[in-house]
């Protein structure tokens, strides 16, 4: 309910009311958006890796923070390491060794425990540099055993952490290193194909094993994703309906109350200015003020009930809206505030006209009389209303044009109101045209649909 330069009482009582009322209490019929979060926080967010974990203080680019989960998976692994290093250099410096050929120099036994060891420390940052970690230890598995099971994980992380593509090429490299080790260093208790076999059947295990869990947690970070976005949209559809259902009852209650506090206005400006009526004429207009005040109030007041309703349930019905048969009473309502209306209905099979349809013919006579009481006052009004089933349903209102073009100062008027029947004639599919034509008279007229 927004105007150019200067808005009617109405239309910003209106404005100021619903936007109040709607903005502190939810629409009847809608959902609240109160609880609506921009994501989904887990029970159990420690039981989570860091990549899959939601962290709100989590800047972008930078790598997300362990949780209890990282610190004690990472810490296995740390073990698991240790503990392989210091047996494979036990098993290394004894006579006869059982996992690998010996070393050619002795001095090379407390070498390669030292890489093992120092492979072991920078488990702890695999996480930071899961590729650079896996190509820089990657001449390591030519001929250390030490370094075996540490360099698993780091082949294992780099393949979870990065493309398909990449992994599959640091795969070969491997493959080509575990010939070379096999050659190398040979178990003493099996061939080399044999050996060789096992190297190549292990890091496909890895693999498979890396790619898998790439591939789930590429899933949950899709299903997250499509979660935010399924609540980002349900907000989006709430606050849309929110807007329309504030737009629907701004629009009725600019309709209702513009109708009636026009009558107002011309009733209290008719006794202002005949102070000398005769006492009949002024307990008449007087009753015609009292009756359009009480029934302004009673409008007002349901539609303040439908706002400040939490639930609408049956034992509380819609209030009735009007239809074309109530266009008698509009009709003669005008006619009781001094209105001369003349009134032509060549509709056939009235009683057949949709409630929609009524309704839509109703608020646009409801409008063009209100504004000819605003801006043509004393000047005779023409309402034509005809159609039939399958030919759709034209209504007319016409009137005389003022005078000079002054309109009553005492009736503001902000045009709004013809922009909310304009947009009531899209929405049921019709057409509205008003404006001055050739004949010098205000028309306002519009076609709407009536199927067969």
């Amino acid at each position: 309910m927004r105007c150019g330069r200067r808005c009617s009482p109405v239309a910003t009582l209106v404005d100021t009311l619903v936007s109040t009322l709607v903005a502190g209490r939810p629409v009847a019929g809608l959902p609240s958006i109160a609880g609506v979060t921009s994501a989904a926080v887990p029970e159990h967010p420690w039981l989570l890796p860091g990549a899959l974990s939601v962290d709100p203080t989590a800047r972008a680019g930078r790598l997300p923070r362990r949780t209890t989960r990282d610190w004690v998976v990472d810490g296995l692994c740390f073990l698991l390491s240790l503990g392989w290093v210091l047996l494979a250099t036990a098993d290394a410096a004894s006579p006869d060794p059982e996992f690998a050929a010996p070393l050619p120099q002795r001095w090379m036994v407390p070498v390669d425990a030292v890489l093992g060891l120092v492979c072991c420390a920078l488990i702890w940052a695999r996480r930071r540099w899961p590729l650079g970690l896996a190509v820089a230890t990657l001449p390591l598995t030519v001929f250390s055993m030490a370094a075996g099971v540490p360099l698993l994980i780091f082949y294992f992380t780099a393949v979870v952490h990065r493309r398909t593509a990449v992994a599959l090429g640091v795969t070969a490299a491997g493959l080509v290193t575990n010939f070379a080790f096999s050659y190398l260093r040979p178990d003493p208790q099996m061939p080399y194909w044999a050996t060789t076999l096992w190297g190549v059947v292990i890091s496909l295990c890895v693999l498979a094993w890396g790619m898998f869990v790439r591939a789930r947690r590429q899933l949950v970070v899709s299903l997250r994703e499509r979660a935010e976005r399924a609540e980002a949209e349900q907000q989006l559809r709430v606050a849309q309906a929110r807007h329309l259902e504030r737009t629907r009852i701004a629009r009725e209650m600019h309709d209702v109350l513009a109708h009636r506090i026009s009558l107002l206005s011309l009733h209290a400006g008719a006794l202002e200015f005949r102070p000398d009526a005769p006492p009949e004429e002024v307990a008449r207009a007087a009753g015609v003020i009292r009756g359009s005040a009480h029934a302004a109030l009673q409008d007002l007041r349901e539609v303040i009930g439908v706002l400040r309703a939490e639930t609408v349930t049956a034992e509380d019905p819609e209030r009735p809206q009007p239809t074309l048969g109530d266009l008698p009473a509009l009709v003669e309502e005008s006619r009781a505030a001094g209105v001369r209306v003349g009134v032509r209905d060549v509709v056939t099979a009235g009683e057949q006209v949709p409630a929609a349809v009524g309704r839509s013919v109703y608020r646009i006579v409801q409008e063009g009389l209100t504004n000819a009481r605003k801006h043509a006052v004393g000047a005779a009004v023409t309402v034509d209303v005809a159609g039939a089933p399958g030919a759709g349903l034209t209504v007319e209102v016409r009137n005389r044009w003022p005078v000079g073009g002054v309109a009553d100062p005492a009736i503001p008027g902000a045009g709004t109101g013809l922009v909310g029947i304009a947009e009531r004639v899209s929405l049921a599919g019709g057409r509205l045209e008003y404006g001055r034509d050739d004949s010098g008279d205000f028309r306002l007229a519009a076609w709407l649909p009536w199927p067969a």
